[in-house]
């Protein structure tokens, strides 16, 4: 599944101009965690989180609470930039410029990838620099509900989806393990290196549409050598 056909379009957005306290607000007022800042193109310039207009308040208690030995180490330039960054009046002072974004052509997995990688919540879909749209966490588990829609459930099918997604994972001990399909119903026969592999080829098995059931008839060769 593609991130163009699970990402949402109408995404509010905000002028690099726009007061950080009306974009706090737009923010509460939407019940939304991030909202992209864009120029009068519509091109992407940053982002504001909910984290961003947080950090007002962390700074102000971080330096509360700056005791002796961390005065020791003040770095005054870079706490002055911190206070800055968090105190800006508008949403170009205080968003995060570096975003990772997405494509509409990007695969779902790919952006979930994207998103355990950096950290982050959402990721803005972008042409060319230009803002369409935003897929988020919650995209994604909508896509992972969907079924398949046409995919081709046929036992041969079935057993080339995981053959293949075996090859393409290097912990999955490929050339050892055999894989049967009946009926939807998976059976796993040959040899796996350690109960972690066992676990997670039984896991990528049952991960495929179609299957209605996995049987493990592996041996693990550390076991087998000990029998």
């Amino acid at each position: 599944m593609k991130v163009g056909e699970i990402m949402t379009r109408n995404v509010v957005s905000v002028p690099a101009e726009a007061p950080a306290l009306a974009v706090a607000r737009m923010l509460v007022e939407h019940r939304i965690s991030a909202v992209p800042v864009t120029d009068n193109w519509h091109m992407l310039l940053g982002i504001v989180s909910e984290g961003d207009l947080i950090r007002r308040l962390s700074t102000e208690d971080h330096e509360e609470r700056r005791g002796l030995l961390s005065s020791l180490f003040f770095d005054r330039d870079r706490a002055a930039a911190q206070f800055a960054r968090a105190h800006g009046a508008t949403a170009r002072d205080i968003m995060t410029r570096d975003v990772v974004t997405a494509t509409e052509g990007m695969t779902a997995q790919h952006a979930a990838h994207l998103m355990e990688e950096h950290r982050v919540r959402r990721l803005p879909v972008v042409h060319d620099g230009m803002l369409l749209g935003i897929v988020s966490r919650a995209d994604l588990l909508r896509a992972l509900l969907q079924p398949a829609e046409g995919a081709d459930t046929s036992d041969e099918a079935i057993r080339a989806a995981i053959t293949a997604a075996m090859r393409r994972l290097p912990w999955a001990d490929s050339p050892f393990v055999l894989v049967d399909v009946k009926d939807g119903a998976v059976t796993l026969h040959g040899f796996c290196s350690s109960a972690e592999v066992r676990q997670g080829l039984v896991a990528l098995a049952g991960s495929i549409p179609g299957v209605t059931a996995v049987r493990d008839a592996m041996l693990q060769r550390g076991a087998a050598a000990l029998a």
